[in-house]
């Protein structure tokens, strides 16, 4: 943990963007948080991105299942039996701990996720690891499940789960779209929501929290057909930052060469790794802070033939953001068998199969941890988040320079005809212009207008604003009629200030 997570943690408390849920209570349960006004809309935006840049894309059909799914889901999915980790107590104080993340932050020793229990034992012992609390022996290691149980119904008696992950409705969706929305594989299906699960030790801010959101994306292809992606060649000489099982090294390699070297599966594992890459160059996250892990065996998930975790460097070290699965035909056979309905693909020929699925289960909080330290800089006189302003959560500040004279009455003005064409605008009149520009640039605004006594004038200046831009700081008179033409131009990129 670093110096520049403590800062944007206080930049977060500070500027309303996050905070601690329930805070005012000191019972309330850790790994919770609650997005302010200036949290929440980069939350949505980050959302919006991924509705743009992926799914409208990539011409994905997008869902908004329910929360709370009966245990038979679960049953049928493996959660119940393998959604698991590892957890150890305190002798002496009954803390408890994730025993494998003991090891990884004392002992500097990665336990991958098929290890026994009793072999993760065996190395705290052997590196005489203690309750880092008090100091106290720790007990036996055992495995927890992470799954939030709820029981519906005025008798209490239908027992259901809180939704661990965002993609079993997507499965459970699948046949009624397969049938009804005219899709032709490979197809794709997205849903971005609320997730759940029973963390042992939330960590790292929002980086590993109780309640979080995800953005899913599931793929669902005819296996015979895996190297059949229409779009194939826009990213074919697209290269892709991965580090490889045995390797030491980042290696930028094409994803055609992915293919051509058999180191993925298949085209469409290649493309959707692009395309997720590509994503993230756009949201402002530099390529050397990028890579895409290869997991091995004991690594991947249960459902998993092949993954790749998109991990970005950060000050807490490399996190991961989200992971490619390969999760073959395990979901739709599992819920197939679980449900006695029939869940196929079919053919032009005819002739049904079991999809194959490949998943993007993308972190939203963690997405957001990243855009805010990688935008965050620091001058002499300013901080500020250089930040993509797609995902700034104010676009426009409206500021008049004093709130006499009738300028605050002109910059209202201003300010509600931006709001009426669509703008995320933002009015405030309160302290020196200065502080106003200064709080503005820490959330990462990226265009301010100051309405002054110009603006008021007669001859050239009159119904003229100045118009700053954030990261330059550089400032220009324009006229008022061709600010909404302009910021829009300017917002989209079309135009440079």
């Amino acid at each position: 943990m670093g110096e520049k997570f403590e800062k944007i943690i206080k930049l977060a408390l500070q500027r309303g963007i996050l905070f601690p849920s329930s805070e005012i209570y000191a019972n309330a349960p850790s790994g919770l948080f609650d997005y302010g006004p200036n949290g929440a809309p980069i939350r949505r935006k980050i959302v919006d991105f991924w509705r743009k840049e992926l799914v409208q894309k990539e011409n994905m059909l997008e869902i908004d299942g329910a929360k709370i799914l009966p245990k038979d889901v679960f049953e049928a999915s493996g959660h119940l039996k393998n959604f698991v980790d590892p957890i150890v107590y305190c002798k002496k104080c009954g803390s408890h701990f994730r025993a494998d993340k003991l090891l990884e932050s004392k002992a500097e020793m990665h336990i991958s996720e098929g290890t026994p229990v009793e072999k993760i034992k065996e190395a705290l012992d052997e590196h005489k690891i203690v309750c880092p609390g008090c100091k106290g022996p720790l007990g036996e290691v055992s495995r927890f499940n992470m799954m939030l149980g709820v029981k519906l119904g005025p008798k209490m008696d239908s027992e259901c789960f809180l939704r661990p992950e965002a993609c079993q409705s997507i499965f459970l969706s699948y046949m009624r779209l397969f049938k009804t929305m005219r899709v032709k594989f490979p197809f794709g299906i997205a849903q971005a929501g609320e997730a759940f699960r029973n963390e042992i030790s939330p960590r790292n801010f929002i980086m590993r929290g109780r309640e979080f959101q995800q953005m899913e994306c599931e793929i669902f292809f005819d296996p015979k057909e895996i190297d059949n992606v229409e779009r194939f060649s826009e990213v074919e000489k697209y290269k892709i930052r991965v580090l490889r099982q045995g390797k030491d090294k980042i290696e930028e390699i094409t994803a055609g060469d992915l293919v051509k070297k058999k180191l993925v599966s298949g085209k469409i594992v290649a493309y959707y790794m692009a395309r997720a890459q590509q994503m993230y160059e756009k949201m402002g996250v530099p390529r050397n802070a990028m890579q895409y892990r290869q997991l091995d065996d004991d690594e991947r998930a249960f459902y998993a033939k092949e993954s790749w975790d998109f991990e970005v460097n950060t000050d807490l070290g490399w996190q991961e953001l989200f992971p490619i699965n390969y999760r073959t035909d395990y979901d739709l056979s599992g819920h197939a068998k679980g449900s006695g309905k029939e869940l196929y693909g079919q053919r032009e020929d005819g002739s049904k199969f079991i999809p194959h699925v490949l998943e993007l289960s993308i972190g939203v909080d963690r997405s957001l941890y990243v855009v805010l330290e990688h935008s965050y800089k620091e001058e002499k006189e300013r901080n500020y988040l250089d930040m993509n302003p797609r995902l700034a959560p104010v676009e426009i500040g409206v500021l008049p320079l004093m709130k006499k004279d009738g300028l605050a009455d002109k910059a209202r003005e201003i300010y509600e005809t931006l709001i009426d064409n669509g703008f995320d605008a933002y009015y405030d009149h309160a302290g020196s212009i200065g502080k106003r520009y200064a709080r503005l640039d820490e959330i990462g605004c990226p265009f301010m207008i100051t309405v002054d006594y110009e603006t008021l004038e007669k001859g050239d200046k009159k119904d003229t604003v100045t118009l700053r831009e954030r990261t330059s700081t550089k400032q220009k008179r324009v006229p008022i009629k061709d600010l909404p033409e302009l910021l829009w131009k300017l917002l989209k990129g079309i135009e440079k200030f």
